[in-house]
């Protein structure tokens, strides 16, 4: 599809398309057309997991099915991880991350791969009990067909940018079944423009794929839930309170994540990897069966304000009727969901985060309602139902750092906006709260680090778009360690045209570097030409630019604080070239001028 050879009858359209549709025209089709793919996708990723799971709760299992808690998560992640290795060849990476990198630094082109990886792995993960979620996998299937076609149709950076939003957006509106909240999700978290050019073709994406998820799925949604209980003012209090406390579990789920992802990276067998994470999330899941897949039955049944059911068949039944052992097993999931949900990324799994942070929300949202009302001071009991609701909003504003979203989407959930003032509230003290210990959330901390993180800020995201080695000059001459003067002379002086030298060793390690202007006032004295080395001449460069972790917003800083022209650029300290100050001005304006086309 996308090689040097195109189809004849594709060429005769994309001939049609110049003649009879102008671009705006035909980036709608393709947005309608996008957000039914990524419809597709979702409907085909749910029903895939259901049918694993609906195999797996047969009538011999079902017997015994506490004592499989253990085992089905292994066996999901085995054959997920041998897929991969085997089938695959090629590493999937965690769903919305993935993207936003390869928008950042691949310019919205994704690999063929990862339009199908996610279809067939992440149902296996989530079906045989992994502890992630869906939507991440489900966007990057979106994205990464809207990336393909995009390319297929001859779309420029902007728009396949514009493209991959709508499939994310696609792929949102088909599983929540909330149109705008969608929208704003692809806005938020993919750093999208908010434009009238960009608005259009996410709203029709969005309107297609929810179009194509009733066609195939009917009314039912995954999380329904009618509101009860109207939102009084006297509550306002409490919900200040669940704002902080969820910014206080929206920075134990960050740290906690990347603690467990950084100790699992010591390990570099990923047969290890699976053998130790497997079996750590076989004895969560077996203990705490809540944390066994998704959790949208326990959020359900929470909203339900049945947490009995919700926690399912424990060790704990027989002291279910003791308040203080209820509120502690709600606090352990939400100690432990995260510990299991990244358990199972580090085993090998294919997930997302989405759900298990509208998990944790819930039940944290439920757990503070029921100790408030056992504390009977209240006139009124505060609403548990809805505590319950508005908690995942302030976990995902916290977490996702995406609070628009966070609002939104809880109040296309309830069908109304009862509680728009409350979702407010707890969604924007929990992202201030956390935004000042983590400025970037999940999805963006790693990229963020490396300097490849898209934002709504336009210089910052065309810096970040930059690819440095398209600006790295190599018509410099590298003079080495022991040269004389006179070698310097007839070796470098005479065959450059440049004004500058770097100085290397045998192995070209970068050493320093020497200025024509530096031996000018003795470069004609033939007498020093035997006695003159270089070791005396050389100088330290102003600033050196490391390839591998030197982003462009770093490199233009140095230039402004050493007031260089030019910076040598090393690898792992072996010199590769120079960079021009002026040719990186250059690039940024070629950049700009692609980027808001």
């Amino acid at each position: 599809m996308l090689g040097k050879k195109r189809n004849p009858l594709l060429l005769r359209f994309l001939i049609w398309r110049t003649k009879n549709l102008t671009q705006p025209q035909f980036v709608m089709i393709l947005s309608a057309l996008i957000g039914f793919t990524a419809g597709l996708a979702a409907v085909l990723i749910k029903n895939f997991t259901h049918f694993i799971q609906f195999l797996l709760e047969g009538e011999f299992i079902v017997r015994y099915h506490h004592a499989f808690y253990f085992i089905f998560p292994i066996i999901g992640l085995t054959i997920t991880l041998l897929i991969i290795k085997y089938g695959l060849r090629q590493p999937i990476g965690h769903g919305i991350p993935s993207t936003l990198y390869a928008i950042s630094k691949k310019k919205g082109i994704m690999r063929p791969v990862q339009m199908y990886a996610s279809l067939i792995t992440a149902p296996l993960t989530v079906g045989f009990g992994g502890s992630v979620g869906l939507e991440g996998p489900t966007v990057a299937t979106g994205a990464s067909l809207g990336s393909n076609i995009s390319r297929m149709f001859n779309m420029n950076q902007a728009t396949r940018t514009l493209l991959i939003g709508c499939a994310a957006a696609g792929a949102m509106s088909s599983i929540f079944k909330a149109p705008i909240a969608a929208i704003i999700f692809a806005i938020e978290v993919f750093s999208l423009d908010l434009t009238l050019a960009s608005l259009l073709p996410l709203l029709l994406a969005s309107v297609s794929a929810i179009l194509t998820s009733y066609f195939f799925s009917g009314s039912d949604i995954i999380l329904p839930f009618t509101l009860k209980d109207n939102f009084v003012i006297s509550d306002v209090p409490y919900y200040i309170l669940l704002g902080i406390l969820a910014a206080f579990c929206s920075i134990y789920f960050t740290r906690v994540y990347f603690k467990i992802n950084d100790l699992f990276k010591k390990i570099e067998s990923p047969f290890k990897r699976l053998l130790i994470g497997g079996t750590a999330l076989g004895i969560l899941v077996y203990f705490i069966p809540p944390l066994y897949g998704e959790g949208y039955d326990v959020i359900n049944n929470l909203l339900q304000e049945d947490y009995l059911e919700a926690m399912g068949n424990t060790l704990f039944n027989e002291y279910m009727d003791n308040f203080w052992v209820v509120i502690t097993l709600l606090a352990g999931l939400v100690i432990f969901k995260i510990i299991a949900t990244s358990l199972t990324f580090n085993a090998g799994g294919v997930g997302g985060i989405f759900a298990p942070v509208l998990f944790m929300g819930s039940t944290m949202g439920h757990c503070f309602a029921l100790f408030i009302n056992h504390l009977n001071f209240l006139k009124s009991p505060l609403s548990v139902s809805n505590f319950t609701l508005v908690g995942m909003a302030g976990l995902m504003a916290g977490v996702l750092q995406a609070p628009l979203t966070a609002i939104f989407l809880i109040a296309e959930l309830t069908h109304g906006y009862e509680l728009f003032v409350p979702l407010m509230i707890t969604a924007a003290i929990s992202f201030m709260i956390t935004t000042r210990s983590l400025p970037h959330s999940v999805y963006t901390m790693e990229l963020a680090q490396r300097g490849e993180l898209i934002t709504h800020n336009k210089d910052q995201a065309v810096l970040t778009l930059m690819d440095i080695g398209q600006v790295i000059e190599k018509n410099f001459i590298p003079l080495k360690l022991g040269m004389t003067l006179g070698e310097i002379v007839h070796k470098g002086v005479v065959k450059s045209n440049r004004n500058i030298f770097p100085v290397v060793d045998e192995q070209n390690n970068f050493m320093g570097i020497l200025l024509l202007d530096d031996i000018r006032p003795i470069m004609f004295d033939k007498q020093l030409y035997d006695s003159v080395k270089i070791d005396e001449l050389m100088q330290s460069a102003p600033d050196v630019i490391d390839s591998e972790t030197d982003g462009v917003k770093r490199i233009m800083k140095k230039f402004q604080d050493t007031d260089a022209w030019n910076l040598p650029v090393v690898k792992k300290n072996k010199y590769l070239g120079f960079v021009s100050k002026s040719k990186l001005l250059t690039a940024y304006r070629k950049k700009l001028i692609e980027v808001t086309v």
